[in-house]
């Protein structure tokens, strides 16, 4: 053979080894590329699935804190008001069904509202709860089973001159709860959605048949030691498994999301293999002679092409590549369906022309910022247009690789959270507002007061009304209720856009009159109150009338927003004790204040 000849198989050898070796680097860092970006995309999910998940526990603890609020208890054992309150509220709760008690501090139960069915008292659930109870915060058992049946207690303190003097229980079933339906709409064919307490006894899972068992040891192991989410790997029978843990919700709890590591790495580690193997036999044919040269160049390109298209084809999310201007280079197939928009269309479009113009200033700052960090990595939500003209909420995580030759861009992956975010927004207007009247609840207007002192004049009217009592008990707490609703939907007609009306108490309101310092003005508004609460109602065919007693303070700005409800209460406590309101109304002089209410 000529030299020439030798010298064109030993350049061949050389350009074949070359190529195959970039070719191995690019595929190894398209993969690490694709799995940090799978593994932050899951994390992200899990944490904001625990945030979730310990609202609605929190939630749950909400409403023993509003039954503790306003119920009086005798805490004597068996004491039959305690007990009817206690039924009560099994009654109205939609969590708390399976029952309730008042307990000891010992953990004795001096009142509940079932004699059997409840843990024994020192049960080893127990402990978790009394462990949070004793720092001053809402208490959550282990999963507890009695009868065959799984259960978990929420408790709060029950305090007396500053001191915790008993414990209030509530039981839950864990199949009926809100927070299982909600992990049961996360049900999947390719992972597991689980939430353990801190021994890895199931409480919440998306297959409930698990509830009440045990998780594997390796995951329990996990949810004790770990600060933060992490990854475990685990066997499952004979499967290799993979498990996102997220420790530290109330109690001790933990999120579990678990797949097979096959589901998880899917088809791209698989293609990524073939491939390595793809060039090391064409690193063989090319010694052979420079006349497959050309052939193999046509194959690696096609490789190549079919490497980054297995990248995205088989993403669940919608994936894109962006170069530096927000110009979509690559778009995944999942994007058109997502979007609602025809295969294809998107590529050369500018990102921000389907951001939301809301959030497009937001979204560009974060990109621009995103340019200049090397393997940087944002994580934001945004409204993006759908092609039915809609929008809908996306969480996305942005990466740079600019640097990646494979990629060249900033990938996007983004993921439809217009469910979660409606979810989360539903809870915070629950939290911050009254389930029966719809109107804010106390805490609600204890910040729009604070926010109204700092720097304006507020009149506030603490309103409760006359004869409700009777109504409970002639006509039934159904009615009652009703009677609350009306009047809720009354008062909201008598207030000034601005004003806040609140429900605080049992039958308790307050009005707040941002900038009002007239006398005049807050009388007006009282007559208002007044005789809109006197006009007779109309309860579940009966006619009914009752009355209200004002209290009316006029505050100053930088009051002490405490001070201020407590002159309203003690205001309207004193109109009360004159003779309620229709009494008040008609004396030359309105009392304007008073002693502050005393507990009953």
């Amino acid at each position: 053979m000529r030299l020439r000849n030798w010298i064109a198989v030993v350049v061949s050898v050389v350009l074949l080894i070359a190529a195959g070796a970039i070719g191995v680097l690019v595929n190894r860092s398209a993969l690490r590329a694709a799995d940090t970006v799978h593994r932050a995309d899951t994390q992200a999910l899990a944490v904001n699935n625990t945030t979730l998940s310990g609202q609605m526990q929190l939630v749950t603890a909400g409403e023993l804190k509003e039954l503790a609020n306003t119920t009086s208890f005798k805490l004597r054992k068996g004491n039959p008001a305690d007990r009817r309150a206690l039924d009560r509220f099994v009654a109205k709760t939609n969590v708390l069904k399976y029952g309730a008690a008042i307990t000891a501090m010992d953990g004795s139960i001096l009142n509940a509202t079932r004699s059997t069915g409840l843990p024994p008292v020192g049960a080893p659930g127990f402990a978790p709860m009394f462990s949070e109870l004793f720092k001053a915060k809402p208490g959550f058992s282990s999963v507890m089973l009695v009868d065959g049946v799984a259960i978990e207690a929420v408790a709060i303190p029950l305090v007396r001159n500053g001191a915790a003097v008993a414990v209030l229980v509530g039981f839950m079933e864990f199949a009926k709860t809100p927070l299982q339906g909600y992990v049961a709409t996360l049900s999947d064919n390719t992972h597991l959605t689980e939430i353990i307490d801190s021994e890895g006894r199931i409480g919440y899972s998306s297959d409930g048949r698990k509830i009440g068992t045990k998780i594997d040891p390796a995951v329990t192991r996990a949810a004790k030691q770990a600060t933060g989410p992490t990854f475990v790997d685990f066997t499952s029978g004979r499967t290799a498994t993979i498990a996102m843990v997220v420790p530290g919700m109330p109690g001790g709890w933990s999120y579990v999301r678990s797949q097979s590591k096959a589901s998880f790495e899917g088809a791209v580690k698989s293609k990524s293999q073939t491939l390595n193997v793809t060039l090391l036999a064409m690193l063989l044919i090319g010694v052979i002679g420079i006349t497959l040269l050309g052939y193999r160049t046509q194959i690696q390109r096609r490789r190549s092409d079919e490497r980054f298209q297995a990248l995205f084809q088989h993403a669940p999310d919608l994936v894109s590549v962006l170069d530096p201007t927000g110009r979509i280079s690559f778009a995944s197939p999942s994007a058109a369906s997502l979007l609602n928009v025809p295969l294809g269309s998107m590529q050369g479009t500018s990102v921000f022309d389907i951001i939301h113009p809301e959030d497009r200033q937001r979204i560009q700052a974060a990109f621009a910022a995103l340019l200049g960090e090397r393997n940087g990595v944002s994580r934001m939500q945004s409204r993006v247009l759908n092609g039915d003209g809609g929008y809908r909420w996306y969480e996305i995580t942005a990466s740079n690789k600019l640097h990646n030759r494979a990629l060249a861009g900033i990938v996007i992956n983004a993921r439809d959270v217009s469910e979660n975010r409606a979810f989360q927004e539903r809870l915070t207007h629950e939290a911050l507002h009254d389930a029966l009247t719809g109107l804010p609840n106390r805490r609600r207007m204890q910040d729009a007061l604070d926010s109204s002192l700092r720097s304006d004049a507020v009149a506030v009217l603490f309103v409760d009304l006359d004869g409700f009592k009777p109504v409970n008990d002639m006509h039934g707490h159904e009615a009652g209720d009703e009677l609350l609703r009306q009047v809720a939907e009354r008062l909201s007609a008598c207030v000034r856009a601005e004003d806040v009306l609140a429900r605080v108490g049992g039958d308790e309101f307050v009005v707040l009159m941002p900038g009002i310092f007239d006398q005049a003005d807050a009388d007006a508004m009282t007559a208002r109150v007044c005789a809109a609460v006197e006009t007779p109602f109309l309860v579940h065919g009966n006619e009914v009338t009752i009355g209200a007693s004002v209290g009316v303070h006029l505050a100053a700005p930088q009051e002490d927003s405490d001070l201020v409800l407590r002159a309203a209460d003690h205001a309207m406590y004193a109109v009360k004790k004159a003779g309620g309101g229709r009494k008040a109304r008609l004396e030359p002089e309105p009392v304007r204040a008073g002693r502050h209410r005393a507990p009953d």
